[in-house]
C-alpha cells in the first residue's frame, strides 16, 4: 500500500501540480518537508517582484533576498552593471535558493523585460513627482526598483520607470538603508496587493508546478543519488 507521502504526490500529479518524473525526488524528502514546500508555495506570488540596480554590498543583497522570501515574492531581478551580485549566505540564511533570480547587465534591458511581461515599474527615489508608497497603484503586477547604496537609482531607471515613490518619514533623516527600504515597501505592497487583486495575486498552476520542481531539485539531500525508477508501479 502506498505511504501517505507517496499518496500525496499522486494527488499532486493528478492535480497538475507535479510531474510523474519527479516522484523519485519526492521520495527523498521527508513528509514534513514535502508538506512545508506545499504550504509555502500557496503563499508565493509573482504579482510583486523586486529589482536591485547595482546594489554593491553583499549583506544588503542578502537581506533583500530574505525579505523577498519572507513576504512570498518569488522573483528578484538583479541588475549587476559594475557590481557583481554575490549575496552573503550567512545573512541570506538560504533564502537565495528558494527564489528565482533574473539577471541583467543594464537597467534599461531589465525594465523593458518587465514591461513586456506586464509589470509596472516603480523606482524608490526622492523627487518632486514621487508619490507616497501607500499611493502606488496596484491594479497590475508591480516591480519595485531599488538603487545602490551610494547613488541610488540611475537616471536611466528614473526615465524608464512608470513612476517614483518614497516611504513617508517624519524624522530629520530622509533616507533609509536599501535593505530596510525594500523590507518596508515589500511588506506594504504584498499585503495590499493580496487584498486588492486576490484573483491574480497567487501563482497559477503552471507557475506552481515550475516552482515546486525547482525547489525539489535544489533541495535534494547532499550525497544521496536518486532511487531507481520503478516499473509498472507507483508505490
Amino acid at each position: 500500500m502506498p505511504s501517505q507521502h507517496d499518496q500525496l504526490f499522486t494527488e499532486l500529479v493528478a492535480a497538475g501540480l507535479a510531474a510523474e518524473e519527479d516522484r523519485r525526488i519526492w521520495h527523498l524528502l521527508t513528509d514534513e518537508r514535502g508538506r512545508r514546500l506545499l504550504s509555502v508555495l500557496e503563499g508565493r506570488t509573482r504579482y510583486v517582484t523586486l529589482v536591485l540596480e547595482a546594489v554593491h554590498d553583499g549583506h544588503n543583497q542578502a537581506a533583500v533576498l530574505r525579505t523577498a522570501d519572507a513576504f512570498g515574492v518569488q522573483d528578484v531581478v538583479v541588475v549587476e552593471a559594475d557590481a557583481r551580485f554575490s549575496p552573503n549566505h550567512s545573512i541570506s540564511q538560504g533564502a537565495h535558493s528558494w527564489l528565482s533570480l533574473r539577471r541583467f547587465t543594464a537597467v534599461r534591458e531589465a525594465i523593458n523585460d518587465l514591461h513586456r511581461r506586464g509589470y509596472q515599474v516603480w523606482a524608490s527615489h526622492l523627487d518632486p513627482s514621487a508619490v507616497d508608497l501607500e499611493d502606488i497603484p496596484l491594479d497590475q503586477p508591480i516591480a519595485l526598483l531599488f538603487g545602490n547604496e551610494h547613488q541610488g537609482v540611475s537616471d536611466t531607471a528614473i526615465e524608464d520607470a512608470d513612476g517614483t515613490f518614497v516611504i513617508p518619514m517624519r524624522g530629520f533623516v530622509q533616507s533609509l538603508n536599501v535593505s530596510v527600504a525594500a523590507a518596508i515597501s515589500t511588506y506594504h505592497v504584498t499585503r495590499t496587493a493580496s487584498r486588492e487583486a486576490p484573483e491574480r495575486y497567487s501563482l497559477d498552476m503552471p507557475e506552481k508546478r515550475e516552482v515546486l520542481a525547482l525547489w525539489m531539485r535544489r533541495h535534494l539531500p547532499r550525497g544521496r543519488p536518486l532511487p531507481p525508477t520503478s516499473r509498472g508501479s507507483n508505490s
